[in-house]
């Protein structure tokens, strides 16, 4: 299949552009915490998602968090709200929502709160990226199937260079996940592992 969709013209490699950004997409105890409904029960997604906020961090990369939040009642949730009962658990005050222990935003960070699945639409994530001159940017998260992979597409459709840490960002089902990999490779992003990702904030 891969053969197939290289010989039809898809899967064209990327690399990183002048400057890049690390986004952590809704890292909140909802997809972490085993006694959720929505974890993905795969902890070295979350172990990984460390590493890269530490190495970021160290290269003086811009860190930015995106996060689901909702009024009471998701007036401001639309359809999407009405077609995923599952967002309730995002609604403000919610501790499903809350950063784990090893994520939290630091000083100088910035926290994108967002009402749907990508981390672009109706928030300020392009003008905050643009404004600091970045031009690439390293999404990893919760779910690759949801939120990470609509980033990407946003991200790719807005002129960024979309990089999805693929053992960074998880689903609740391996199937889904690999398949989802497969087509952001082959469309919207150029997916690589963690210690490639390494290599690039560390060079």
């Amino acid at each position: 299949m891969r053969e197939s969709y290289l010989d039809a013209g898809f899967g064209a490699r990327l690399e990183p552009g002048r400057k890049a950004a690390l986004v952590a997409i809704d890292v909140v105890n909802a997809y972490v915490l085993p006694e959720s409904p929505l974890c993905v029960h795969r902890p070295q997604v979350l172990d990984n998602i460390r590493r890269l906020l530490a190495a970021a961090r160290q290269a003086g990369m811009p860190v930015l968090f995106t996060e689901v939040l909702y009024q009471p009642g998701g007036i401001d949730g639309g359809v999407f709200y009405r077609k995923v009962p599952a967002l309730r658990m995002f609604e403000r005050g919610s501790r499903w929502g809350e950063w784990p222990e090893g994520v939290e935003l630091q000083q100088g960070e910035i926290r994108v709160v967002k009402q749907y699945a990508s981390a672009f639409f109706g928030t300020s994530l392009a003008s905050s990226l643009r404004a600091a001159d970045v031009d690439t940017v390293f999404l990893c998260g919760y779910s690759t199937s949801g939120c990470v992979r609509a980033s990407a597409v946003d991200a790719i459709q807005l002129g960024f260079l979309p990089f999805v840490v693929g053992d960074a960002s998880g689903d609740r089902d391996d199937s889904i996940q690999q398949a989802n990999l497969f087509d952001l490779q082959a469309k919207y992003a150029e997916v690589v592992d963690t210690e490639q990702a390494l290599g690039w904030m560390g060079g």
